[in-house]
């Protein structure tokens, strides 16, 4: 698809930039790039047969620049031991970004009147995706235990146990507490990366992000549950 194809001037800056900023191995692109060719893969089979508009459409393009700063991320701690103070403020530059930049792809989408269940999803596994990246480099950073990769773990083990507990797959309400949890683990994990936050405050903060993930999770599986035996007597 040509917006793909477009992109990758986009991902060199993204990723050249990194790479000449916090001097990194060469590696480090060749990371990139698989990383991309397997977002770009995932994609093409994710599609759905038409689009409202011509391509990817506006809001999924922004959806798709958010993602190649996230691989730019996810790509750091598989080529480098330590960020340093340096490769912390990047990420926290380059993370807080990618926030911004989630509250505009939803509003041109509604703007644009293109709205589609690809792109919801699309934007959901690009915010995972940065949860997943930003717990791990707060491990590698060693700003807190393993079990902060809970906290980017938490939708992928949610899908998982939802592939054998059906009532889980059924659609969630939507739900403002929902989306302020996920600005607080994502503003949690990038605060907790900061060269300037003591450990321990770093520390109690991951405490409170990870906590107040599993009160959400816990608030929509019991909701879930609740809703299988009236969806199972239901009837004519």
């Amino acid at each position: 698809m040509y917006d793909l194809a477009a992109a990758v001037p986009a991902l060199g800056l993204a990723a050249g930039g990194t790479w000449w900023v916090l001097d990194l191995p060469a590696t480090f692109l060749a990371i990139v790039a698989i990383l991309y060719a397997a977002l770009a893969v995932l994609l093409l089979f994710a599609l759905p047969p038409e689009l409202p508009g011509p391509g990817l459409g506006p809001a999924n393009r922004i959806t798709l620049l958010r993602a190649l700063f996230v691989i730019t991320l996810a790509a750091l701690p598989l080529s480098t031991s330590a960020l340093g103070i340096d490769g912390r403020w990047w990420v926290v530059v380059v993370g807080t970004v990618v926030m911004v930049m989630d509250g505009f792809d939803g509003w041109v989408a509604r703007r644009t009147k293109t709205e589609t269940g690809f792109g919801a999803r699309f934007d959901m596994e690009t915010d995972a995706l940065l949860m997943l990246v930003l717990s791990g480099l707060v491990w590698v950073e060693e700003r807190a235990g393993a079990w902060v990769l809970l906290i980017g773990a938490m939708r992928y083990l949610f899908v998982g146990v939802s592939s054998v507990v059906p009532a889980l797959r059924a659609p969630l309400f939507p739900s403002l507490r929902r989306k302020g949890v996920c600005v607080v683990q994502a503003a949690g994990l990038l605060i907790c990366l900061g060269p300037i936050i003591p450990a321990d405050m770093a520390l109690a903060v991951a405490i409170v992000a990870l906590a107040s993930l599993v009160w959400s999770f816990g608030v929509d599986t019991v909701w879930l549950l609740r809703q299988r035996p009236a969806a199972s007597t239901s009837g004519p």
